[in-house]
């Protein structure tokens, strides 16, 4: 049985990976609002670089053997998941 202090502990990382889904998801949604929704859309992977740096890659494919990176972004978040600036600059394209 857990002791208290890694009850804590597993709670907490419950908790953190939660926050970082929530921003990993708001991401995503502003993602394709400001590119625009591919037709062939596979996902959108993104991914915590450090502190609030983001990389978001768009992939797209007709079918999973011929999938590829439609779109890559490095993103600045801020704390609330807001899109602060985007390397290359998302375009709408779709």
């Amino acid at each position: 049985m857990p002791n208290k202090l890694q009850s804590e502990q597993t709670n907490q990382g419950k908790m953190e990976q939660n926050d970082n889904e929530k921003i990993d998801n708001l991401v995503r949604k502003q993602v394709i609002a400001a590119l625009g929704t591919p037709i062939d859309l596979r996902s959108v992977q993104v991914r915590k670089v450090w502190d609030d740096h983001y990389r978001v890659n768009v992939y797209v494919g007709p079918s999973a053997a011929s999938v590829k990176v439609a779109n890559s972004y490095f993103l600045v978040i801020d704390s609330e998941g807001g899109l602060v600036s985007s390397t290359p600059t998302i375009t709408k394209l779709y």
